[in-house]
């Protein structure tokens, strides 16, 4: 799987997305989220809610384009977060990857527009088919250049239950779209 591709051509150029922090970045130091909590198996996720940025919305399975890039919802559908459903499912030990627009062809704000303000210690609730909620803390929030995109190490699995939000943003070129993604990191550290 590749990374860097535009996930929505849009007309809010002039109004940058949030970003975030340098104080939001990866931690070298011991990580407070290594909670022992065992993976569940597999399970389609159904909705997403982050209530700290007021997030809540259904999922969609999404794959890959011809050129092995992560594809996204429908712009058509800007409330609408995607998940990578080749992939690992939300809660189940490995790297679930899930991806949203941060705006829309029209203006308006995408399910990710806010995903640059999380922080540290947010959490985000991940409502499976099993009636099972995975509840992931927020380790990290980073911004990446298009071109330079880590794809090793946002899209790696550590072997435990962990999950990436992906949208675009930075600045903007009307003839290329954003020219960055912003990457949450989160780990699993309830089910309920």
């Amino acid at each position: 799987m590749t990374a860097g591709a535009v996930l929505v051509v849009s007309s809010m150029h002039d109004e940058q997305p949030p970003r975030p922090s340098a104080a939001q970045a990866l931690s070298t130091s011991a990580d407070p989220t290594r909670l022992m909590v065992h993976p569940l198996p597999p399970a389609d996720p159904v909705r997403i809610r982050i209530a700290a940025i007021g997030v809540n919305a259904p999922m969609t399975r999404v794959g890959l384009d011809a050129a092995g890039a992560l594809r996204t919802p429908p712009p058509t559908e800007p409330r609408l977060a995607g998940w990578y459903g080749d992939g690992t499912a939300p809660g189940s030990a490995g790297t679930a990857i899930a991806t949203g627009h941060v705006d829309t062809p029209t203006g308006g704000p995408g399910v990710f527009y806010d995903l640059g303000t999380l922080a540290k210690g947010a959490t985000i609730e991940i409502s499976r088919a099993d009636r099972r909620t995975a509840v992931f803390t927020v380790r990290a929030v980073e911004l990446y250049d298009r071109e330079e995109f880590p794809s090793k190490k946002v899209y790696g699995s550590s072997g435990r239950p962990e999950l990436r939000l992906i949208t675009c943003g930075g600045g903007y070129s009307k003839r290329t779209g954003y020219l960055s993604n912003v990457v949450v990191y989160a780990t699993l550290t309830a089910v309920r």
